[in-house]
């Protein structure tokens, strides 16, 4: 991002979150997706039943340029309570001062993804670059894209995905709140 004085972004408390003061700069334009988050979302696929799931995205920082990203989703029962796992990633988010944004992640589905994409005040869209997979993944997933963004305090997340028979098409989608 650019040479921006954090304490400047207090003026946008009406949008952002409060950043913290001692961010590494590089994280300034990201600094909003810090936290543990928390939701509820819907999946679906061709040949599959929509579904709804229970999903935690926590994004992490350490002083250095990139945040920790984890993302966990669980089969829900009727009150919204984890019964079991559904998948998990892990990454790491940087942002420059173009507004880009580049995303490394990896899933124990066998897939690892090179993300980018462009930042807006609370908004990222990205597309992936690169899927690789392994000779055991559950998917045949080929691309994505995927938008991040803060409405109303409340993350909002989805997930299109295509695959070697199906073109480019919603996945999944959730909101989340900071807790």
């Amino acid at each position: 991002m650019t040479e921006t004085d954090p304490s400047q972004l207090k003026n946008l408390d009406q949008v952002l979150p409060p950043i913290p003061d001692n961010i590494n700069r590089a994280l300034i334009g990201i600094g909003w997706l810090i936290g543990h988050w928390e939701g509820t979302g819907y999946r679906q696929w061709p040949g599959e039943e929509k579904t709804q799931f229970g999903v935690t995205i926590d994004f992490a920082e350490n002083g250095d340029d990139y945040l920790h990203y984890l993302l966990q989703s669980f089969e829900i029962d009727e009150n919204a309570h984890p019964i079991r796992p559904l998948g998990m990633e892990t990454g790491f988010w940087r942002a420059f001062e173009d507004a880009s944004v580049e995303v490394e992640m990896c899933s124990p589905d066998g897939f690892a993804e090179i993300w980018y994409g462009k930042l807006q005040v609370t908004r990222i869209d990205l597309t992936t670059d690169a899927v690789a997979r392994s000779a055991k993944a559950k998917v045949p997933y080929t691309a994505g894209r995927r938008l991040y963004g803060l409405v109303e305090n409340k993350l909002m997340y989805s997930f299109d995905r295509a695959t070697e028979d199906q073109p480019l098409q919603p996945y999944m989608w959730a909101t989340l709140e900071r807790v």
